[in-house]
């Protein structure tokens, strides 16, 4: 079965740090271009991090969170990385992953953050 899930979201305080995964399944991991998704209640989603496939594994991110937020993958455990670091409020938000050429979505991931 093709599919992506996250996981690792949970409640981190302002300034804390949280890593986020996303593990594929069904298709070959390596192959494929990924990104990190956000979407907080009454926004528009947007595109958080993104990385290329193996052999490039070129990053870019959003100008919110260049610099804090770190976007990795492990093609042996077909599994893309999330690292938020210094934490804001405005990072409060569903974490989504998607596989851009085929369209594919995972369910997503909550991240709270609150003192």
């Amino acid at each position: 079965q093709v599919r992506i899930v996250e996981s690792g979201g949970g409640l981190v305080q302002p300034g804390g740090s949280l890593r986020l995964s996303c593990t594929a399944s069904g298709f070959p991991f390596n192959m494929y271009n990924m990104k990190w998704y956000r979407q907080a209640p009454g926004k528009e989603r947007e595109m958080v991090a993104g990385i290329t496939a193996v052999g490039s594994s070129t990053k870019d991110y959003a100008d919110s969170v260049k610099d804090r937020f770190t976007i990795s993958r492990d093609n042996a455990r077909s599994t893309v990385y999330l690292q938020m670091n210094s934490r804001k409020p405005d990072d409060a938000a569903v974490y989504l992953c998607k596989v851009p050429s085929r369209n594919l979505w995972g369910q997503g991931t909550q991240v709270t953050v609150s003192s």
